[in-house]
Parts: C-alpha cells; sequence; structure tokens
C-alpha cells in the first residue's frame, strides 16, 4: 500500500514537472523581445515588402530568415510579409491568362504556383514556403533585430478552394443564377479580370465575424504585429470599424491599407495608406507627361483632404508594380536614385521591394518561381545610408507626429523640387533636378549644409545660381 502511494506521488510530481515545463516552453515561446509596436515606431521606420517565393532560391521562410540581418543594415523597421498562406489548385491562371487545369503537359503545368492572393485556407501556411516553426522563427529573429511582422491579409476575395465555398455560400457575392462570382466592378458589372478568386459579400453578418477570427489568430497565436490589407476600400468600412479594435485590443497592431482614402485613416483605423498619387506623378514626370509642379499638387491636395497626423507609404516599386507596370528603371529612367533619395526624406515611410537594395532590374514573375539577384552593388549603399538618415534624424519623422514640411521655391520650380524638413532643431533639405535637362535656378537659401549623400560641406547664397544635371539631387543636413 506505502509503495502504491509514493509511486502515486512520484507520477504526480512527474506529470506535474511536465506540464510545468510545458508552460515553461509555452512562456519563452511568446516572450517578447521587442517593445509593442506604437505610433512612435512608424516615425523614422523603413518598410520591406518581402516576396519569400521570390527572395531567395530555395523561396523559403528560412532563406529569408538568415539575411534579416542584412535589412537590419538598411534601416528596416517593419517587415511586410507577401501572403504566406497555401494557395487554390482550382482556377490557377498562368501568366499569359490561361487556365493551368487546360495544361497538358505536367512539367509545363507544374511551372504555375498560382497567385499569392488567391488563398485556400487563412490560417495555414503554404508548404512551398517552409513550417510554422520556420514562420515563427522568422518573427523570432525579427523580434530580435528590432523589426515588426505584419502580414499581406485579403479580405475581399478567397481561392476557390476554400472550404467556404462549400459550407458556407452564403458568405459570397453570386450572379443571376446563383453562381458564386470572382470581383466585380460595382460600377460596371463587369470582371476586373481576378477570375482565380472568388468575391465575398459582407452583407453576411457571420462573414464579418468569421474573417475578424482569422485575422485575431495570427494576433493571438502568432504573435504577429499587424495587417498589410489588401484593396481595403473594397471591403465595407463596417468591417474594419469591427475588426480592427478586436485586434488592437488582443496586443498594439500596426495597420497599412492598399488604399489612400482618408475616411479610412481616420477614428483609430488604419495607421498608413498607400502613396499612389506621388508614386504615378513620378513616374509621369519621367514620360515628360507631369512636371514638378504636379507634385506640388499632391501635397497641396494632401494638406487640404486629409488630417495631419495622416501619412503615406512611399515608394518606387512594389509587387504590382513590377510584375505589371515594370521595375523602376522602366518606368522612372535615370531619376531612379533621385526618386529613391524623395521616399526617404518627404513625409510619410519609404517602401524598399524585394530586389531593390540589390539593382533588380527586370519584372519578377508573379505566377511561376522565379529568384532576385543577390549581388550588392549600386543601390544597397544608398539604401543603407538613407535608411540611417531617416532612422536617426528626427527632421525626417513621418508618422502622426511628423517633421514640417515647407516647400522652398526657386526659380526654376516646374524641373527643381526643394522643400525642408524640420524637428527639434534638425533641418534637412532636398533639391532635385527631376527632369531630363540641365537646369540652372536659384533659391532663396542662406546658410552652410552637409551634403549627407557625400559628406561634403554646401554653402548656399541667396540668388546664389545653381547648375544641376539631369537628375542630380542634394540632401543637404544642418
Amino acid at each position: 500500500m506505502k509503495k502504491t502511494i509514493l509511486l502515486a506521488i512520484a507520477i504526480t510530481a512527474l506529470i506535474s514537472c511536465k506540464d510545468d515545463k510545458k508552460a515553461e516552453e509555452k512562456t519563452v515561446a511568446t516572450t517578447q523581445t521587442i517593445a509593442p509596436v506604437s505610433d512612435a515606431t512608424a516615425e523614422n521606420a523603413v518598410i520591406y515588402e518581402a516576396n519569400i517565393r521570390q527572395y531567395s532560391p530555395e523561396g523559403t521562410f528560412n532563406a529569408f530568415t538568415k539575411d534579416i540581418p542584412e535589412l537590419k543594415k538598411l534601416g528596416v523597421k517593419v517587415i511586410w510579409l507577401m501572403p504566406i498562406y497555401p494557395i487554390s489548385m482550382k482556377n490557377r491562371k498562368t501568366t499569359d491568362g490561361r487556365l493551368v487545369s487546360d495544361i497538358k503537359d505536367p512539367k509545363e503545368k507544374a511551372k504555375y504556383l498560382g497567385s499569392y492572393y488567391a488563398i485556400s485556407d487563412y490560417t495555414a501556411i503554404n508548404p512551398d514556403l517552409g513550417t510554422k516553426e520556420d514562420f515563427r522563427n522568422l518573427v523570432k529573429t525579427a523580434h530580435e533585430n528590432g523589426m515588426y511582422v505584419i502580414l499581406d491579409w485579403v479580405a475581399n476575395h478567397t481561392g476557390w478552394d476554400h472550404k467556404w465555398i462549400t459550407e458556407h455560400p452564403e458568405y459570397y457575392h453570386k450572379n443571376a443564377k446563383g453562381e458564386v462570382t470572382d470581383p466585380l466592378n460595382p460600377e460596371t458589372g463587369k470582371s476586373w479580370g481576378w477570375t482565380d478568386v472568388a468575391h465575398l459579400d459582407y452583407a453576411n453578418k457571420e462573414l464579418n465575424e468569421a474573417m475578424k477570427n482569422e485575422m485575431l489568430y495570427w494576433v493571438k497565436e502568432e504573435n504577429i504585429d499587424g495587417f498589410r490589407c489588401d484593396v481595403a476600400d473594397n471591403v465595407p468600412t463596417e468591417f474594419w470599424q469591427n475588426a480592427i479594435p478586436a485586434l488592437k485590443k488582443v496586443k498594439p497592431v500596426f495597420m497599412l491599407m492598399e488604399s489612400n482614402k482618408n475616411y479610412l485613416l481616420k477614428d483609430g483605423l488604419f495607421d498608413m495608406g498607400y502613396g499612389w498619387e506621388a508614386h504615378h506623378v513620378m513616374n509621369d514626370i519621367n514620360k515628360g507627361t507631369k512636371t514638378v509642379k504636379d507634385l506640388d499638387a499632391v501635397f497641396t491636395k494632401i494638406s487640404k483632404e486629409y488630417e495631419k497626423n495622416d501619412f503615406f507609404m512611399n515608394f518606387t516599386s512594389n509587387h504590382d508594380e513590377n510584375s505589371w507596370n515594370g521595375t523602376e528603371y522602366d518606368r522612372m529612367g535615370d531619376g531612379v536614385e533621385a526618386y529613391t533619395a524623395l521616399t526617404y526624406v518627404m513625409p510619410g515611410m519609404p517602401l524598399i521591394y524585394t530586389g531593390q537594395e540589390y539593382d533588380l532590374k527586370r519584372k519578377l514573375k508573379f505566377f511561376e518561381k522565379d529568384s532576385i539577384p543577390k549581388t550588392k552593388a549600386k543601390m544597397f549603399p544608398i539604401y543603407e545610408k538613407l535608411g540611417a538618415l531617416k532612422n536617426n534624424n528626427e527632421a525626417l519623422n513621418g508618422g502622426k507626429n511628423p517633421a514640417s514640411y515647407k516647400r522652398l521655391t526657386t526659380s526654376a520650380d516646374a524641373n527643381i523640387f526643394a522643400f525642408e524638413r524640420e524637428k527639434a532643431g534638425k533641418k534637412v533639405l532636398y533639391i532635385g533636378n527631376l527632369s531630363k535637362k540641365d537646369q540652372e535656378f536659384t533659391t532663396p537659401i542662406d546658410g552652410t549644409f552637409t551634403n549627407y549623400m557625400t559628406g561634403e560641406k554646401v554653402t548656399l547664397a541667396k540668388d546664389q545660381k545653381h547648375n544641376f544635371k539631369p537628375w542630380q539631387y542634394w540632401v543637404l543636413t544642418n
């Protein structure tokens, strides 16, 4: 009897130890190694859009994770992961728009991996990228290096293999025949051409709760720091008004929207929008269809239509631009470096898209496996230098408590873009010839500055004549 009691005590103690160990392991796994994301985070951050599939020959989380210290050199504070979820097989498309299911050759068919944005399961991992443990290690490594991780979220549509198609057809838009449809243009009723996805219908209140819960999973269970929300203004505002506060009850999160609609930046919804208008003007200046005066008009519009603490992501490229409209070199020509510097110095947060740091000069395949170059050439040290300035100079604060922005007039304002940012006694000036011709001009600026990119001293005087070559620019610090 005594032996039985002793054995029972020993077993109980062993189980207790195991439970304690499990609890300890769980605690270790969820320990924060980085302060929660905050408004201050965005003031001096650089964001990196990670296309895991194309980042490396392996196309895996692990191959990307080992390079996170390289991103730290670039001043990256936020990593945006393009969709990491399983991709639907049904209605997969080829690069030239055919259905993969129509291809007879097995080798040819296997090439097409599908769109990242045709999701078959919101809470699973695409096995091509690795395991959930690999993903957790990526998040942990990012946090240890002072970076936050946000996930690409596609609330507007699912892939055709998603279980909701059969289990909850009421979650989807349907045509007159009662068939689930791909997303349609509400003004014309015609397809956008996204035929590999099925359009969700938020008139169904149960869908609102289901989608919110899918988002909550990643915040609660996987310790991610926010979301980049695809076509955010195509989803009813009421959904975001329900979902975002629920996410923020769990922990602070950073919310980026693929939109520039001002109403979505109000009332604590999205933190940052897309700087589409400035981006398109940059492209058009290189084409010769617009000038710096049109860029001025963008800043004037922002000052009138948005609140002072609204801010945008600035970019010369992203996955959509690269895949469908060409690289920044295709669209901006010899102005790439001048525009890159501009995205860092103007109000907002600058973006680096996968491969830009390695001088990627071709479109990345969207539906197939591809890979970026990994040789540091011209742009890596430029991004590194600009990232250090953005991270450390308050005059470039660009979030909810931004540094001031003042346009500086010149004698050639149609081609010379000059402005000053200032905060806490620090100043940064940008003066750039955003044209394909030499420009002679004067500015009303007095003082001695440092040309940040070269380290040289620059003394300016009112009415002093300057001659800038095409796309020449200065980033001046006091």
